[in-house]
């Protein structure tokens, strides 16, 4: 069997397969490098350098990878949120996906965005907009800015909470109800 036949890699697709490739070796809690990567994926060792400078830089990519994927299930045929019981239900997804990808969900938000990966950037400020703009529908005499970095803050932060086992919950709907009920708590504040 070939290189190619045993990796799954053509010609052509090679820093998808190596995405891939980290993001099986990430979820899979194997610590990678690009030599690594290249060695599961089936390539040389140094094939993984015509697309990432450095592992900083493969570790950026797979972060892109899980904002647009965040983005997308966030969303996902959804209208902006209407009230906030609906926006409660951005909480739930954003916590459901840090619990369901958590080795993606660190890397995600595990170091700060340099201003010099354009793309780490963009992605990250398309998730901050859609807060944003979910907010300012159904709040729109609020500062929206500000509304999206708290309930950014408070998904974000139980969802931490979760992985790191400070709060623990016997159940996914146990967690969901705990997201919803705290989301509500403080939107409703003042109403």
């Amino acid at each position: 069997m070939s290189t190619s036949e045993k990796s799954g890699y053509h010609h052509g697709d090679l820093r998808a397969a190596l995405l891939s490739t980290a993001m099986e070796m990430l979820e899979g809690g194997e610590p990678f490098s690009l030599r690594a990567v290249a060695r599961q994926a089936g390539v040389s060792p140094t094939a993984p350098y015509r697309h990432f400078k450095d592992r900083d830089a493969l570790e950026s990519a797979l972060a892109v990878e899980g904002f647009r994927e965040l983005l997308a299930i966030l969303g996902d045929g959804r209208d902006l949120p209407a009230s906030p019981p609906d926006l409660a239900e951005f909480a739930v997804t954003y916590v459901a996906f840090a619990l369901r990808r958590p080795a993606l969900f660190r890397v995600m938000f595990g170091k700060a965005c340099n201003d010099a990966d354009d793309e780490r950037v963009k992605a990250a400020d398309a998730l901050h907009d859609l807060l944003a703009g979910a907010l300012d529908h159904v709040f729109p005499d609020a500062d929206a800015s500000a509304l999206a970095s708290a309930g950014w803050g408070l998904a974000h932060g139980l969802a931490c909470l979760y992985l790191d086992g400070k709060l623990q919950a016997a159940s996914g709907e146990e967690v969901t109800e705990r997201v919803r009920s705290a989301f509500l708590a403080i939107t409703s504040v003042g109403s």
